[in-house]
């Protein structure tokens, strides 16, 4: 049988070299990772704890501003309250003043008519038309003359600059009105002027 061997060709040389574990290679791995060091500097420092006194002083200053603020709010209040009560004291005033006018120029053309009057009586009656008229005006404001003559002595309502002795009227009575007073509601605008009526003396026993 033939050699099927092909001449001038080493069968040991077309052999693969024996595998030599020197030769492979080697797979590097990473060396372990060393331990994180501890960090450092501020931010690893642990925080002092809070001042009482610092926390004391920024609370104080803070409701100081928040008091400032309140007392200027209120100042501005009562500045615009004062304001509004004195506009409408203001224009209550002039509306009642509207309305005394036409009683002033009556009161006038009343006193023309006496200056060419030649009777009395006619003079009487405009006034007493005036008179009404102004006591219209100022009921309609919401005051009224202080009831004098036939009630009791009131000090709260009345002036009392005379006492009579008199047997006509209870002890305390107001007899007569010198000058009217007035309300405005139950407020007093002015007192009324009167003269009280007070018992009569009698005479003394005589000694027996």
């Amino acid at each position: 049988m033939p050699d099927s061997t092909p001449p001038n060709e080493d069968p040991q040389a077309t052999a693969a070299p024996p595998s030599n574990p020197d030769d492979r290679p080697t797979r590097t791995s990473a060396p372990p990772s060393a331990p994180a060091a501890p960090a450092s500097g501020p931010a690893a420092e642990v925080a002092p704890p809070p001042d009482p006194l610092a926390e004391a002083r920024a609370e104080a200053a803070r409701l100081k501003e928040q008091w400032m603020r309140t007392a200027a709010d209120f100042d501005n209040f009562r500045k615009r309250a004062r304001r509004d009560v004195d506009e409408a004291r203001r224009g209550g005033r002039e509306e009642l003043l509207k309305d005394l006018l036409p009683v002033f120029d009556n009161l006038e053309r009343a006193i023309q008519s006496a200056q060419r009057a030649t009777e009395v009586k006619p003079v009487a009656e405009g006034l007493a038309m005036v008179v009404k008229q102004f006591v219209d005006v100022v009921g309609r404001a919401g005051i009224t003359k202080v009831p004098t003559v036939g009630n009791a002595f009131d000090p709260s309502i009345h002036e009392a600059i005379q006492q009579v002795e008199t047997d006509e009227h209870a002890p305390g009575t107001v007899v007569s009105e010198v000058q009217p007073g007035y309300l405005q509601g139950e407020r007093l605008v002015r007192a009324a002027m009167v003269v009280v009526a007070k018992a009569k003396t009698g005479d003394a026993p005589a000694a027996s």
